[in-house]
């Protein structure tokens, strides 16, 4: 099975943040939870209604377009992608098909193919899904009033519903060229797709809430060409994405050792069981009969001013590679703590502003350290500084640094006075902690005659049991010192 080679690409469609929908102006609300309530007549696809291309729409994509690197095309149109769905209110979506507003581009070592904008469908909510699973006929006479709840008894399993809140909104799709090998490469693909969407401020790609969709297309073969293609959708988090394609590249390697074809089709994948199941044959292109939407018009992007390619990159913020750079060429840090000031920009803005207050390049991991393990809620960046400064001349011990830093989160107060009262600031002094390290000795008789016999593990038991007895105050490398020193 190691002799075959696995190939992925993936379609990702992210919603974008915008006001209002791709055309027309409907509200484009996600956290909106009563069914159908953002709609008009042009999102529901009614006669004679005239869609409006949402111009910020268009700037999101281009800035993203940028970020990556890629090709921003001069002329684009929308396309008309023709199939029924019950989530398809017009019988068709529209889309981009042969003029992409974005060509190529890279993205975590990964090639893109192209970058469109289309407009979403709505939502299908099917069976236990939906809250009223069989609704009876009604006329309009039975509608409820203002102020009146409609109640629908016996309500059964049996059919779906569809709320268009979501139809017409802006989404985003990305296509990345078969270049992707592992399961791993994918989900940190993903991941950082998500990452960088939330940069640009253009999506907020909550997998969770539909926001962001993975899609994957998977092949497997021996002789290094790509093999038959499956589609696998209904992707909802990264790690499923990992175990999705995992697992389809296993069932390709079965088929083909048993001497059977891998069929091209789109599979979903059921969460519950970590397995994929058939949905239906895969279509292609022309199966959707594209062709320009006739009620919108042309955009050439160079004669739209704010779509200028350097007013674009002006827009962008520090994006999250040049952000690891930075703190690895500026502050030295191991690459785990950058993930964390990258990933959370809330704590990445702490952690510069007490480097800023440092201003020790010798420092800025040891504060580091602290940050990431000791603190769940930030204390102003100059009581903490103050702490960091306190570790490193001595005055307190790493176990008394976390529980100052404990009482700073719970309690606030001055770092030194806290230190003080609670007992916190290490002791140095040797006549004192020598008469600690005697007892000590006297009391671990098993522990003393290991250290004699060559076992230097019962000395740091010893110098542990030296700090416990301090209450964590003691300094270590002079209780260390006191014990070398009587059990020579």
């Amino acid at each position: 099975m190691k002799d075959y080679k696995l190939t992925v690409g993936l379609e990702v469609h992210a919603e974008l943040k915008t006001e209002t929908k791709m055309f027309c102006n409907s509200k484009n609300d996600t956290n909106e939870t009563r069914p159908n309530i953002n709609i008009c007549p042009v999102c529901m696809g009614y006669p004679g209604t005239l869609p409006v291309i949402n111009k910020e729409a268009i700037k999101n994509v281009l800035r993203f377009g940028v970020a990556v690197g890629g090709e921003i095309a001069d002329y684009t149109e929308f396309d008309r992608k023709n199939y029924f769905y019950p989530d398809i209110p017009k019988g068709y979506q529209i889309s981009q098909y042969k003029h992409p507003l974005v060509s190529g581009g890279e993205l975590a070592g990964v090639k893109l193919t192209r970058v469109h904008l289309e407009e979403d469908t709505a939502r299908s909510l099917h069976n236990s899904q939906s809250p009223i699973s069989n609704l009876q006929s009604i006329s309009n006479d039975q509608f409820p009033k203002d102020g009146e709840t409609l109640k629908i008894a016996k309500l059964k399993n049996e059919n779906s519903l569809v709320d268009f809140n979501r139809a017409g909104v802006p989404l985003m799709e990305l296509v990345t060229e078969p270049v992707i090998h592992t399961a791993l490469e994918a989900g940190n693909f993903a991941r950082e797709l998500q990452l960088l969407l939330k940069y640009l401020d253009i999506s907020e790609a909550n997998m969770e809430k539909g926001e962001m969709r993975v899609e994957a297309n998977i092949s497997v073969s021996k002789d290094g060409t790509l093999g038959t293609k499956v589609e696998v959708k209904n992707i909802n988090s990264f790690k499923a994405v990992e175990k999705a394609i995992a697992f389809e590249a296993l069932r390709h390697i079965e088929l083909l050792e048993k001497g059977e074809s891998v069929v091209q089709e789109t599979r979903g994948w059921n969460e519950n069981k970590e397995e994929t199941f058939s949905q239906r044959l895969k279509e292609e292109s022309h199966d959707y009969r594209y062709f320009p939407d006739p009620d919108l018009p042309k955009l050439l992007i160079s004669e739209i001013p704010e779509f200028g390619i350097e007013k674009l990159k002006s827009s962008l913020p520090i994006l999250p590679s040049e952000k690891r750079e930075s703190y690895k060429n500026s502050f030295g840090l191991k690459d785990a703590d950058i993930e964390i000031y990258v990933k959370d920009l809330m704590w990445g803005d702490y952690f510069e502003s007490v480097a800023k207050l440092l201003d020790n390049k010798d420092l800025y991991q040891l504060a580091s350290n602290y940050i990431t393990s000791d603190l769940k809620s930030t204390i102003p960046p100059e009581h903490f500084v103050e702490v960091v400064k306190m570790i490193d001349s001595g005055e307190i011990s790493s176990r008394g640094a976390k529980d100052l830093l404990k009482t700073l989160q719970e309690e606030g107060g001055e770092p030194k006075k806290i230190a003080e009262e609670r007992d916190l600031l290490q002791k140095s002094n040797v006549d004192e902690l020598k008469i600690i390290v005697k007892e000590i000795i006297d009391t671990n008789k098993v522990a003393v005659e290991e250290y004699k016999n060559g076992k230097i593990a019962s000395l740091q038991f010893l110098v542990g049991q030296g700090m416990k007895a301090t209450k964590g105050s003691g300094n270590p490398q002079v209780l260390k010192s006191l014990f070398e020193e009587l059990l020579k």
